[in-house]
């Protein structure tokens, strides 16, 4: 799945590309936001992306896009 993260007072948003469904996600997000601290998500290559939780403005679940190359009609 890919997870695009908002972070307030960031221009750009995070890219997460993991392995996980978007269920286990979305528990993850809610786990974090009842809890307070960070979200931590891990993506497929073994990198561990860290976000105060207070600092969330939006994330978005969709399908992964990896390995599509060039054109589609």
């Amino acid at each position: 799945m890919e997870v695009k993260i908002g972070v307030t007072y960031a221009n750009r948003e995070l890219t997460v590309d993991t392995d996980l469904d978007a269920a286990a996600i979305e528990e993850q997000v809610r786990t974090a936001l009842d809890k307070g601290g960070v979200l931590s998500l891990t993506d497929l290559k073994g990198r561990r992306i860290v976000v105060p939780v207070d600092k969330l403005a939006y994330i978005e679940i969709t399908t992964s896009t990896v390995g599509q190359v060039g054109f589609r009609s």
